[in-house]
């Protein structure tokens, strides 16, 4: 994944391009290591899951950094915030969108949402370009507020930090390839925007469809801000697999299709999900807890599209 995401801008920075259509096909093939960096790199690295080793794990997990967005960032935002509570509104920041999207029944809901089943695919597309800029300062700035970023200058040091890495990736991304590329700096432009609407894309439709089904539930805290269920059982509830018996999608997408186990067992590398959902998928029945799974990634697909259809319609889903 790796050389998936480098080789191409090494390509493209040699100046050897000299055609639209193989700039694209660079910037796209690019785009695809970079959700490949994503999900199957970073994502086990920063929940420290990749090695035994935490040196390995904390400089994997600076991969995130180096295809443009933050690494302390995603750690609040999905380790704690996300994992901890997963569906809840106001809280897992997974589900807290622009007004103009809808992905909880507790949130307010507005005409425009009748039509988010059509258009939501273009927001999923600007996922990481959102994150490349200005996204990122934002919840820095939110997470210092909330108590993340404790200390004598922390957070102005993770600002530094976020801003440093930024200009890291934008000078080998897009300013060189501006600089060596004889060809109209708005295509290159173009393509470099292409680039990240694919990875967006992929990465958006990924994390989004096991989490926002018809089946999963959305619960909010009783008495004393305390949920009626415990955690594990929360996951399972807020959680759902998908397209279990594809050995080549699964490490496509670094075993994220079995996220009930990756939601258990977030420390455990995604390597071994396969082998828990037998463990996993008994347990559950056994206690009478949902094991929400769908055979393949395009079902899934078919019942995200009827949930943003329902949270368009109306105020509570069937779930509830």
């Amino acid at each position: 994944m790796l050389s998936l995401f480098f080789v191409p801008l090494i390509i493209i920075i040699s100046g050897t391009v000299t055609g639209p259509l193989a700039l694209f096909g660079l910037y796209l093939t690019s785009g695809l290591g970079t959700a490949g960096i994503g999900m199957g790199i970073m994502h086990d690295a920063i929940h420290g899951s990749y090695s035994k080793n935490k040196r390995v794990n904390r400089y994997l997990g600076y991969t995130m950094n180096l295809i443009g967005a933050n690494a302390s960032v995603w750690r609040v935002q999905h380790n704690i915030l996300h994992h901890t509570y997963t569906n809840i509104e106001e809280v897992d920041e997974d589900i807290m969108a622009p007004s103009i999207l809808r992905f909880s029944p507790h949130g307010k809901r507005y005409w425009i949402h009748r039509y988010q089943h059509i258009y939501v695919w273009f927001f999923y597309g600007l996922f990481t370009l959102s994150r490349i800029t200005t996204k990122d300062f934002a919840k820095l700035n939110r997470y210092n507020k909330m108590g993340y970023f404790k200390g004598k200058n922390v957070y102005q040091k993770e600002v530094l930090k976020v801003l440093g890495w930024k200009l890291l990736y934008y000078s080998y991304a897009l300013i060189l390839p501006l600089i060596m590329v004889p060809l109209a700096p708005w295509l290159i432009i173009l393509a470099f925007i292409s680039m990240h609407f694919l990875t967006g894309f992929s990465m958006s439709i990924i994390f989004q469809v096991a989490h926002v089904m018809p089946l999963n539930e959305f619960p909010l805290p009783g008495k004393n801000k305390q949920m009626e269920n415990g955690w594990a059982t929360h996951q399972l509830a807020t959680t759902c697999n998908f397209s279990p018996r594809n050995r080549l999608f699964s490490w496509l997408i670094g075993g994220l299709n079995y996220q009930i186990e990756h939601h258990l067992l977030p420390n455990v590398c995604h390597v071994h999900y396969k082998q828990l959902t037998g463990i996993v998928s008994k347990t559950a029945h056994e206690y009478g807890i949902p094991y929400n799974t769908k055979v393949t990634f395009v079902a899934a697909i078919k019942d995200h599209i009827k949930m943003l259809h329902l949270l368009g319609h109306k105020d509570l889903s069937p779930a509830l």
